[in-house]
């Protein structure tokens, strides 16, 4: 069955303008080009519903201006009055975050500044900078209530400026496996959900223009987003319906950032991007457990995306990613904190004997990652004082009652490992034995790259490589199951777990892209030296979020390697922590809990402030008896178990292709051309913009900067050969540590004072209004005076050591007599003939300037060359590389076997 020719489609409201009378707002929405624009007309004379007009007709520029000094000339006080305008600029943004509601009227939420962050095969990914909140309908119809400015604050206090991600054309809510396999469904099957898409349609105006006839079509898909990592599904809700599918952007929360590993040159970026559960989400003692629904506090999808960044396209380009998550033990248990203990005793709210609550949480694992599911748990199981453990023997009961439904090839694999004393004995590796854990968890559950396995693979056998799992396909390998770890908080100790999982992964992702010989990274390399840090990053992020501190154990310590000085930052951390959970939790969860539409203002209800406990909100089973019940035995959601291993929502069935949109496009249509989208020819380059230095770079930042060194990041160096130890002194660094880690969740510098004048700055960012474009928010290192003389003393070497050749000798004669031959031929080839040189033009600068040379070399010389003819054979090879980059690999034949074969027996054996 052939594969068909796909593509993402990209929003075509990138760019907003609102624009205000006294009667209605309007909404210009247009793409970076401006050649298509889309209007919304906002109703402002109601005063507490929401009424909004969407006509879905695609208007060009001069079509929109003509339409606006109609609305300006219409809407002014006086016929002909040229005073005062009836149609008033507002804001102008990036796009729309949603509606909400309190107990007035609605507002609208706007991206006013955003910041480029990362990019996928030329799709963008941009974390939000700024917002504004305007309130929609006009002061003569406004009914105002006491306790509308409390909720405000109350909504504001969630601040959107920090962790929260967007883009146009890359659903974040999906895993790149996801994304990828959906671009890759058989061409039968995208021809039907087009024709049934154009029947179902309301859209008159939606395929204008379009021939379907012809091979030159390509389809574009665009994917329902998964809800649970969106944060914005209530604040659409109102319209989703209502407007086209380009006014409505879903926004992730959570982290995301990106690094450049250079390969001798060949830029690889390493992406890490965490989604957080927008459902039973909040702080950290104040939400504990799961909720009723299956859905488990501190849920987090942690991927991490390898790409080839020499070539963009899906379809030719090579991809992988490795997915692992995160979240609270699934049982209904929590932690009073009135008692103000640094630990507050561990508490199981309900008795579920037949494990409802667990076989909810893993029924939505198996549908959306397949089997084996793998719950490492990192509690601690031995104890005085009975405390961790409680969860452990609850699990541990949970996962055998299930396990007993399902065949064994699926079953769930329940891995125990008390991390905590391992780190206390002195006689134990830490991290050795998590190597060991995560090359077991990585050959079962495999990994995706979008590629065949290569040809080396074959020649050079591993045996690691031959034991991986996951399911191979004829396009490249998917990944089956995932990796479930958890602690009591799932901070700090999974997040070490975590990264030596993705360590392990990561070499099994390099090798599958035939980046390395074998699938093995060490230590103290550049490579795991940018993929710790990225980690490191992404542990504070997410522990800033759910506990209100930054990571207080990290690699460092169980690798036993910090600073001294560490302790006492760990001290401060948990501090912090206590501090955060005791006195401003609270508030904290108020906010997310109205941000989310989890409470909802009503008149004659209590305030949101009055409630004891939000227990209710997010049990629902509290407020009423559901009318289906689940069965204790098939526990699983009908069909999953009959795809094992793949998972459900990747399966191509008819459940799965409803939440697919298909339209067929021009293959140079703007809604599905990644090219014009990511260069955008169209409009004047910035060089901050296009040469911003910000994403960290392996050569850069961790290489070390003497030449003679081996500049493979898969090198292992010395703690004093490092690229960082010569930005500045230990001292400098750890104070500098802060900066780094909050980078994600701050705003870039806002002023270049503040920029350091050292060459190894990475971040150096301009704020502009639409943000620094930066693939990574890594912030201003700052170094004194005494650590760029460390710089210039290690930077500059002699001529022997840089060139081989110490340019201090005299030239021989030899040397000598070459160097005046070429001075010749220079003097040769501006010979002129004077009775050659009559001027014909009227120009009088054609007197002083005429460029063409003339010489007494006929061709061949330094300022002519003839060009060279290319034979039949070499024309054939020059066309097949270019048909390789387009996708279109041809067969090798029996002599290429052969020479390769050859090459490899010579090279390695």
């Amino acid at each position: 069955m052939p594969v068909s020719a796909a593509a993402p489609l990209i929003s075509s409201v990138q760019k907003l303008v609102l624009y205000e009378t006294r009667a209605r707002y309007f909404l210009v929405g247009s793409n970076p080009a401006e050649t298509k624009y889309r209007v919304l007309k906002i109703d402002r004379t109601e005063p507490k519903d929401l009424v909004i007009i969407d006509d879905k007709h695609v208007y060009t520029q001069q079509e929109v201006r003509e339409l606006l000094g109609r609305l300006d000339l219409g809407n002014r006080t006086k016929m002909g009055q040229k005073g005062s305008s009836g149609l008033s600029r507002a804001v102008s943004a990036f796009g729309i975050v949603g509606f909400v509601r309190f107990l007035e009227g609605y507002y609208i939420v706007l991206i006013t500044k955003r910041r480029k962050m990362a990019d996928i095969g030329g799709h963008a990914i941009y974390k939000i900078e700024d917002t504004n909140m305007i309130y929609i309908p006009n002061d003569s119809v406004r009914v105002s209530h006491p306790d509308e400015a409390r909720y405000l604050r109350i909504f504001q206090n969630v601040d959107l400026s920090s962790n929260f991600y967007f883009s146009y054309s890359y659903d974040l809510s999906h895993s790149l496996q996801y994304n990828l396999t959906v671009l890759r469904m058989p061409l039968e099957i995208l021809k039907t959900e087009t024709t049934q898409t154009r029947q179902e349609s309301f859209d008159i105006f939606e395929d204008e223009g379009l021939s379907i006839q012809g091979g030159s079509g390509v389809f574009g898909i665009c994917s329902k987003p998964y809800e649970k990592y969106v944060w914005n599904a209530k604040l659409l809700e109102a319209v989703r319906t209502a407007v086209h599918r380009d006014w409505l952007l879903y926004i992730i929360h959570g982290f995301c950032g990106q690094s450049k590993l250079l390969i001798y040159g060949r830029p690889i970026y390493v992406t890490l991007i965490a989604r957080r559960s927008s459902k039973f989400a909040g702080t950290r003692f104040l939400k504990r457990g799961a909720n009723c629904e299956g859905d488990v506090a501190n849920e987090v999808e942690t991927e991490q995306i390898l790409y080839d960044a020499s070539v963009m396209s899906f379809s030719a380009g090579s991809y992988s990613s490795y997915v692992q998550v995160r979240g609270s033990v699934p049982l209904y248990w929590s932690q009073d904190i009135s008692t103000m203990m640094p630990k507050p005793p561990i508490t199981l709210d309900q008795a579920d004997p037949y494990a409802h609550v667990a076989a909810l949480h893993f029924d939505q694992m198996l549908q959306r990652f397949g089997s084996p599911i793998i719950i490492l748990n990192l509690v601690k199981e031995r104890e005085k004082r009975k405390h961790e453990r409680i969860l452990s023997e609850e699990l541990v009961a949970a996962v055998t009652y299930l396990n007993q439904f399902l065949p064994p090839e699926h079953a769930v694999i329940y891995i125990p490992w008390d991390m905590a004393k391992y780190t206390k004995s002195k006689l134990c590796n830490v991290l050795d034995r998590l190597n060991v854990i995560a090359e077991s968890v990585v050959k079962k559950t495999g990994f995706f790259v979008n590629r065949p396995d290569s040809y080396c693979s074959i020649l050079r056998p591993d045996e690691k490589w031959n034991e991986l799992g996951g399911c191979v396909v004829s396009t490249g390998r998917l990944q089956t199951g995932v990796l479930r770890t958890n602690c009591v908080d799932c901070l700090d100790r999974t997040n070490t777990a975590q990264f030596m999982v993705g360590k392990c992964a990561l070499a099994y992702q390099l090798y599958s892209l035939g980046l390395i010989d074998k699938p093995n990274l060490q230590f103290d390399t550049d490579a795991v030296r940018l993929f710790e840090e990225l980690y490191e990053d992404h542990g504070d992020t997410l522990s800033l979020q759910y506990g209100g501190s930054q990571l207080v154990h990290r690699v460092k310590t169980y690798r036993k390697i910090a600073p001294w000085t560490q302790h006492s930052k760990d001290i401060m951390q948990t501090l912090s922590r206590y501090y955060s959970n005791a006195f401003s939790d609270a508030d904290r969860q108020d906010s997310i809990n109205l941000f989310l539409g989890v409470f909802k203002p009503a008149e004659g209800k209590p305030h949101l402030w009055e409630l004891p406990t939000d227990f209710y909100l997010h049990h629902k089973n509290t407020l009423g008896l559901s009318q289906t019940r689940q069965s204790y035995t098939y526990w699983w959601t009908t069909g999953v178990l009959k795809h094992l291993p793949l998972p459900f929502d990747e399966v191509t069935c008819a459940e799965n292709r409803r939440k697919l949109t298909v339209k067929k496009f021009h293959k140079y249509e703007e809604e599905i051309d990644i090219h014009n989208e990511f260069f955008r020819p169209y409009e004047l380059s910035s060089f901050d913009e296009t040469f911003c230095l910000a994403m960290t770079n392996s050569t850069r930042d961790f290489m070390p900067k003497n030449v003679g060194i081996d500049p493979s990041p898969f090198t292992v160096r010395k703690p004093d050969e490092t690229g960082k130890s010569v930005l500045g002194n230990k001292n400098n660094r750890e104070e500098t540590v802060l900066q780094r880690k909050t980078a994600a969740s701050a705003p870039p510098p806002p002023s270049e004072e503040a920029v350091s004048s050292s060459s190894e700055d990475d971040s150096g960012t301009d704020k502009e209004d639409e943000g620094a474009v930066s693939q990574r928010s890594t912030p201003v290192k700052v170094t004194d005076t005494g650590d760029n003389t460390k710089i210039t003393e290690n930077v500059v070497q002699s001529t022997k050591d840089v060139y081989g050749v110490n340019l201090s000798d005299i030239p021989s004669e030899d040397d000598l007599a070459i160097y005046a031959r070429f001075v010749q031929l220079g003097q040769s080839q501006h010979k002129q003939d004077k009775g050659s040189q009559q001027f014909c033009s009227k120009h009088p600068l054609d007197k002083v300037i005429n460029l063409i040379p003339i010489s007494s070399f006929s061709q061949d010389n330094i300022y002519e060359v003839q060009p060279p003819r290319a034979d039949r054979k070499s024309t054939e090879i020059f066309h097949a590389h270019i048909q390789a980059g387009r996708g279109n690999m041809q067969p090798l034949g029996k002599e290429d076997f052969l020479m390769y074969r050859e090459y490899i027996r010579n090279r390695y054996m």
